[in-house]
């Protein structure tokens, strides 16, 4: 059995810079671009949450739902700095820590001696050191897994701890919202409310089998989930599966060729950043995204294309023909093969 525990920072970015400058607190405090620049919200503190606002939203509708919002320039450098002290915190305890940004990780103490072995201990001991230290708060979960251990760490934000032992699992999953799962979105919990499925309880009435024929494979995955069982492990060496830039225009682009006059020089930054890759990648299939004016956005890749001007117009054609609407965003990537330890086929007669 696994010891899991999931850390994630009380709106981080805005919490450092309250912490920086004091007169910022019990403000509705954001960080983001300008409005006037067509700018979003990175994050926001609980104060400007109260009002409506989230992160990803436009800086434009956030000041429209808190005309008293502050919004402050990101200083991502600090918070790069700010996160390396916290992992510096966390390798107090383990060598296992799988971070998914820079606000957020695993980490698996499964084998950690500190405390005898106790993982809740271990929690509390690494909020306490991230608040004295760093002066900023951050909320834990402990669970057998990753699944669980990330809804605990949400379960009593801001500056929470929640643990679920093991054989309280299946009770409290039991009466979790299917929405709570990893993986269901709106789409798909839309289509289990069809089926009458509302929560985990609910899909236990159905099989497997059952499932995997309503929603392929990840019915099978929505089984497993339902009743609490994540076999994920903590992955420490988390490499990239894609690299791509994207632009936010000042003006939205009226249509598709405003949108293809702007593709050689995303092209160009993107095959620079190629350039720095090692060579344990190989790029893969490109893929474009686009976002419309009213939020609504779509990805498009084609495995075999190139990665000449030519292909990404092709695809950004059929991409922007999905919504033929103004368009504030445009991305470009490609995917990436990771050859470590693939077999490289020789040359015969090398």
């Amino acid at each position: 059995m696994r010891k899991i525990i999931h850390i994630d920072c009380d709106c981080f970015y805005a919490a450092i810079e309250m912490r920086d400058d004091p007169s910022l607190a019990n403000r509705p405090l954001a960080v983001g671009g300008a409005a006037e620049r067509r700018g979003v919200i990175a994050t926001c503190n609980y104060e400007a949450r109260a009002y409506g606002v989230r992160s990803a939203m436009s800086s434009y509708q956030a000041l429209k739902l808190c005309p008293d919002l502050l919004i402050v320039k990101p200083r991502f450098e600090v918070y790069r700095g700010v996160s390396r002290e916290i992992h510096g915190i966390f390798r107090q305890f383990t060598d296992l820590i799988e971070p998914l940004s820079l606000d957020e990780a695993y980490l698996d103490v499964t084998e950690a001696p500190h405390f005898a072995g106790s993982a809740t201990r271990i929690a509390q001991e690494i909020r306490r050191r991230v608040a004295q230290e760093l002066h900023i708060t951050v909320s834990a979960g402990v669970a057998p897994n990753k699944f669980l251990a990330k809804i605990a760490s949400d379960w009593r934000k801001p500056d929470g701890l929640f643990v679920i032992t093991p054989d309280q699992v299946e009770d409290f999953v039991a009466a979790l919202p299917v929405g709570k799962l990893h993986g269901v979105g709106k789409v798909t919990a839309d289509k289990l409310a069809r089926l009458g499925i509302r929560t985990c309880l609910d899909v236990r009435d159905w099989s497997k089998l059952a499932l995997a024929r309503e929603f392929g494979s990840f019915g099978e995955r929505l089984w497993g989930l339902a009743w609490g069982i994540d076999e994920r492990a903590v992955k420490v060496d988390s490499r990239r599966q894609s690299l791509s830039v994207e632009h936010t225009f000042e003006q939205d682009l009226p249509d598709l060729q405003s949108c293809l006059d702007k593709l050689p020089a995303l092209l160009e930054e993107m095959n620079a950043r190629l350039q720095r890759l090692d060579s344990s990648y190989r790029p893969d299939k490109p893929f474009v995204k686009v976002k419309f004016h009213d939020f609504t956005q779509t990805t498009l890749e084609q495995a075999g294309a190139n990665r000449d001007l030519e292909s990404y117009r092709q695809l950004l054609a059929g991409a922007h023909a999905r919504g033929n609407k103004p368009v504030r965003l445009l991305g470009v990537g490609v995917r990436l093969l990771d050859l470590r330890g693939r077999q490289e086929q020789l040359e015969l007669f090398a």
